[in-house]
């Protein structure tokens, strides 16, 4: 099945790609590297692309018709007189004129300037003071200039449309879920196949959920990956899922999520998995690592 046809339709008119690919790559993998993966998504049929400043692999894109594109306002970028040139910072390296999407990456002011987590003399965040009342405004004018199609959080005069957020079985934000739909809200999950084991930026003694014995038994039934056994999973909860590898047949084997379905049992017992753990620590929490090594996917944090 054609992923490009698998869409929900966003409150605003948007229709929106159920299944993206995540850009986020920790700094040991070489920026190629992570270019090459996220061109190679979208030559087998990866039609949504999630990106932010904060991961700074920006990179040339290109304006394409059939490409959804999210980028993400960081924290540092909050007062409203930085919103504009950050958003027009990203559409340069991106060589773009718009962005479909474009989400606050995470809803904490931090200080302004070129660290993206400021920290005092002692090792401390340093915070700034920010009504995002007025971020948003700042944000409304980007999108009545053309700048972005689509924003996310709650506004003045567009109603939001998605929240992303760390969601995956054994965190399934089943509540969230339940308040999004109610509202009008799509949720988007980040984190879906549970982390990459970076020291420092997620509990390093929490289990790994591809390893879950559950999905390994689903998955052999349906004779599919565990990772896509959970991003199925997420769709069938009417979750836009993002997907994140750098291996080639990984990246290609993600896209059997449309082949087939989960039974009504199968969720079930996924749904059983949830134990309200998160896998990733808030940039003010995580451990600052050399310079801009900085978080995987932060997402909206909730």
């Amino acid at each position: 099945m054609d992923p490009k046809s698998q869409c929900l339709e966003l409150n605003d008119g948007h229709l929106f790609p159920v299944l993206g690919f995540g850009t986020y790559a920790p700094e040991e993998v070489p920026k190629s590297e992570a270019l090459e993966a996220t061109k190679y998504a979208i030559e087998v049929g990866f039609c949504h692309i999630d990106g932010a400043h904060l991961y700074q692999k920006e990179e040339q894109v290109g304006q394409r018709e059939d490409i959804f594109y999210t980028s993400k306002l960081w924290a540092t970028f909050l007062r409203p007189e930085l919103v504009r040139p950050a958003l027009e910072k990203s559409l340069k390296n991106l060589q773009l004129d718009y962005v479909d999407l474009y989400i606050i990456h995470f809803p904490v002011a931090l200080k302004p300037g070129d660290e993206l987590l400021p920290r005092d003399e002692n090792g401390k965040i340093i915070m700034d003071t920010v009504d995002f009342c007025h971020t948003w405004e700042a944000l409304e004018k980007c999108k009545d200039a053309g700048l972005t199609k689509i924003l996310n959080k709650p506004g003045l005069k567009y109603k939001p449309v998605c929240n992303q957020v760390e969601c995956h079985p054994y965190f399934n934000q089943s509540k969230l879920l339940d308040f999004c739909k109610s509202n009008d809200i799509v949720l988007v999950a980040y984190a879906a196949l549970g982390s990459q084991r970076l020291k420092g930026w997620v509990n390093l003694n929490h289990p790994v959920l591809l390893e879950d014995p559950v999905l390994h038994a689903i998955a052999k039934k349906h004779k599919q990956t565990s990772a896509v056994i959970a991003l199925r999973y997420q769709l069938q909860r009417g979750v836009v899922v993002l997907a994140k590898s750098y291996n080639k047949k990984r990246i290609k084997e993600n896209l059997q999520v449309f082949d087939f379905e989960l039974t009504p049992e199968d969720m079930k017992a996924i749904d059983g998995l949830n134990r309200n753990m998160r896998y990733y620590l808030a940039p003010y929490q995580a451990k600052y690592h050399r310079g801009i090594s900085i978080a995987c996917d932060c997402g909206n944090w909730t």
